[in-house]
């Protein structure tokens, strides 16, 4: 079942859902902050980031400090999803 259009945040294990709540509240970070941040294995946070990717609420892109890293962020309309549409309401 992963990686179908059908899946979605709440049908991820508490692991990823972690892993968007570290993200959501913290801003980009690389796989070690998210390890450290969520203090779950590294394997783990893999998994999770992997699940993330794949139903598209995550992005990577490359962390220009150590390019041997990668930088995960949620993507942008995922954020206002996860705010419940607050910040489009109440920026005027």
């Amino acid at each position: 079942m992963a990686g179908t259009d059908d899946e979605s945040l709440d049908d991820l294990p508490p692991s990823a859902k972690l892993v968007f709540k570290v993200l959501e509240y913290n801003g980009p970070l690389t796989q070690k902050g998210i390890v450290e941040e969520s203090m779950l294995s590294a394997r783990t946070v893999r998994y999770a980031l992997e699940r993330l990717e794949n139903i598209g609420m995550v992005d990577e892109d490359v962390y220009f400090a150590d390019a041997r890293q990668n930088l995960y962020q949620l993507t942008a309309p995922q954020k206002a999803e996860a705010d419940g549409g607050q910040e489009a309401c109440c920026a005027e």
